[in-house]
């Protein structure tokens, strides 16, 4: 619970998982994309192998064995593993290919998510600070109508979470300190980092991130609070709901 530490000021959220349900949009657009070419499989698998690439990825970044480049480039490596894999590489031409890894742009946000924020926009900054580039998380805003205040996160610190430069970036693009400064998200490993970057922390369940039953319900690190969804997080903050 909120102490009497200096009172926040901004929110900044992780994005994929937390805003957005990820793998059911990227199942939707897979199924799209390769159906037509004659391909079918596990479209919710395929997501899953799409994504079991996105932290290895990240860490050859984070590690220095690769210079910093932006998430869209990292997922085209990714997919074109993930297909290799699954035995659909040879299949899926490079028109197809270039296409659906914009699908990353085109992912649907939770339902409480757009409500949500309009809330907490009455009483607080928002951002992303999220490791997607600016321009996809422009087009996640638009797609949904997420109203930031900013756009933040890893293209701007040109590294990857849970490294502290990419809280500590946010922080100081609002010109505030890390306690005044909130972190939001659905991964107890992402709050923890946040927290010792000294950010204040909110975690939010998404028990079906991936897959029924397979996210997080409840944060397994110390947060400052806990909610069943961003609606609830909002009311835990003061955020009145907005009139119909």
């Amino acid at each position: 619970m909120q102490t009497d530490r200096e009172p926040i000021k901004a929110l900044i959220f992780d994005v994929f998982g937390t805003l957005v349900d990820w793998r059911s949009s990227i199942a939707r657009e897979a199924r799209q994309a390769l159906t037509p070419l004659g391909l079918t499989t596990d479209w919710a698998a395929f997501a899953d192998a799409w994504r079991d690439e996105y932290q290895p990825a990240m860490e050859d970044v984070r590690s220095g064995r690769i210079a910093f480049g932006k998430l869209d480039g990292l997922h085209r490596r990714n997919l074109d593993v993930a297909l290799a894999r699954l035995g659909l590489g040879e299949r899926v031409d490079e028109a197809t290919r270039v296409d659906l890894n914009l699908a990353w742009h085109r992912l649907d946000a939770w339902p409480d998510v757009p409500a949500a924020l309009a809330r907490l926009r009455q009483r607080y900054l928002l951002a992303p600070c999220s490791n997607g580039n600016i321009s996809l998380m422009v087009d996640l805003a638009r797609r949904n109508g997420l109203l930031w205040d900013a756009m933040l996160g890893a293209e701007l610190a040109r590294d990857y979470k849970p490294k502290p430069v990419v809280y500590l970036s946010a922080v100081a693009a609002f010109d505030l300190r890390p306690e005044q400064v909130m972190m939001v998200a659905a991964h107890s490993s992402d709050l923890a980092a946040a927290a010792k970057a000294g950010l204040r922390t909110a975690f939010i369940a998404r028990p079906d991130e991936h897959g029924p039953g397979l996210g997080e319900s409840t944060p397994s690190v110390q947060v400052d609070f806990s909610a069943v969804d961003l609606g609830a997080l909002a009311g835990m903050l003061g955020c009145a709901p907005l009139p119909v």
